[in-house]
């Protein structure tokens, strides 16, 4: 694009922007699973805000009941006061989600993005547990926030904190399906070890599929055995289902399909339905043991956003969104093996729902695979400790039509990439 069109952004804005320059172009609008640019180039979005629009841009239904609200004057900004958009999503939510599921939760709206959402139960099970120490998993990624990522493994974020990073212990992620009792046992003596030194955890942070961290997916049997390990030791299992949840692996929350009952589980990015910030914690009732005003923000819940997150609701009075997802997984799924054959260069396919990837070598080759989409009409990104994985994330609401036409972009771009012979000589 012409250097005049983004002179704005780059004579004013941090060089900590990053997206941008894997898509250098001027967004202008959007609508369900495509974005038009200034130049009139309309782009298939296999990124979904990174997994904050699983709904789709713009999605009509929500768009309505956002405007009658504005236009009814309804309350926008109340701290964490009551109003009747908070109380009709918690209604909503509790009857649409928790109810159906058996679930009992408390709310806790945090600040507005997911790192708050961490940050708070981070917090809260130190008050609850009386003890310091956080465990999570190597791999894992959980916010930008101090609190956050010290809990988070990428050295290239944790350098940029430029503090220590204390109060941490990092676990080895479930790798090896069939092997899941010899991993909950090596988990267990690291446990013992931790008890013995007087740094046992207060909780543990989970994403039942590590979706930054390169699309790595634990097995249900792992994660039963892991929940029954961390009961034994009274350590809370805190599930961030920021980006995986929401129905991005089928069902509303990704643990449901190894039946967990997590002690705190954290949500944003799709909750809103919109991509309006919203995000909040739910707490075991047990465990609710703030004080008035000891942990608060002055963006801890979004009335705009509850309008929408209350609309975004309806999907799930039935099981036909989740049916749909587990359909069209199966088309990326199919898809992708068919890609990993073509070439020594393309490994193992990963994932479940509708967050896939594919494992690229080197792992520049994933980068480069973004590039080739980008040019031919196909917004997709990379995930990984070194962006060795091409991500495939769409809208859960992507027309099948649509789906087949950005699966064939991605294909035409891994063969471009492929006959780089320059790039694979690197």
């Amino acid at each position: 694009m012409l250097q005049a069109e983004i002179n704005t952004f780059t004579r004013l804005e941090s060089k900590v922007r990053s997206y941008c320059n894997s898509f250098p172009t001027v967004f202008v609008k959007a609508a369900g699973s495509h974005i038009l640019d200034e130049q009139g180039h309309q782009f298939i979005d296999f990124f979904a805000g990174a997994g904050s629009l699983n709904y789709g841009h713009n999605n009509p239904q929500f768009r309505q009941c956002l405007l009658n609200y504005i236009d009814s004057e309804g309350i926008t900004q109340s701290l964490d006061m009551f109003t009747v958009a908070k109380r009709e999503f918690l209604e909503r939510f509790e009857q649409v989600i928790l109810k159906p599921r058996g679930l009992e939760y408390r709310f806790m709206f945090t600040g507005p993005t997911g790192t708050n959402a961490v940050e708070a139960s981070l917090k809260l099970a130190r008050k609850v547990t009386g003890r310091e120490t956080i465990a999570s998993f190597k791999r894992g990624f959980h916010g930008m926030t101090l609190g956050a990522l010290a809990v988070t493994t990428n050295p290239y974020y944790r350098k940029a904190a430029g503090v220590s990073l204390n109060h941490s212990i990092f676990l080895p992620f479930h790798t090896q399906p069939g092997r899941e009792a010899d991993e909950i046992n090596h988990l267990q003596q690291l446990i013992d070890g931790l008890k013995r030194e007087g740094k046992k955890p207060a909780a543990c942070v989970l994403e039942t599929v590590q979706a930054e961290g390169g699309v790595n997916v634990a097995s249900i049997p792992w994660l039963g055995q892991l929940s029954k390990l961390l009961q034994a030791e009274k350590i809370l299992l805190v599930v961030d289902d920021i980006q995986v949840g929401c129905g991005r692996t089928g069902p509303f929350f990704s643990f449901e399909r190894a039946g967990l009952k997590p002690d705190l589980i954290c949500l944003s990015k799709s909750l809103s339905g919109y991509g309006i910030p919203l995000s909040l914690v739910l707490i075991r009732p047990d465990l609710d043991c703030w004080e008035p005003g000891e942990h608060n923000g002055t963006f801890r819940g979004h009335n705009l956003a509850f309008v929408t997150a209350k609309a975004a609701l309806d999907y799930w009075e039935t099981n036909t969104l989740e049916q749909e997802v587990i359909q069209k997984a199966n088309i990326v799924s199919d898809r992708l093996k068919k890609l990993m054959v073509k070439s020594t260069n393309l490994g193992e396919v990963r994932g479940v729902g509708l967050i896939q990837g594919i494992v690229c070598n080197p792992p520049e080759l994933a980068q480069q695979i973004s590039k080739q989409a980008f040019k031919r009409g196909l917004i997709i990104e990379t995930a990984g400790l070194k962006d060795e994985v091409l991500k495939v994330l769409p809208p859960l609401t992507i027309e099948s039509r649509v789906l087949y036409e950005g699966l064939d972009i991605l294909e035409a771009s891994v063969e471009a990439a492929l006959t780089d012979q320059t790039f694979l000589q690197k």
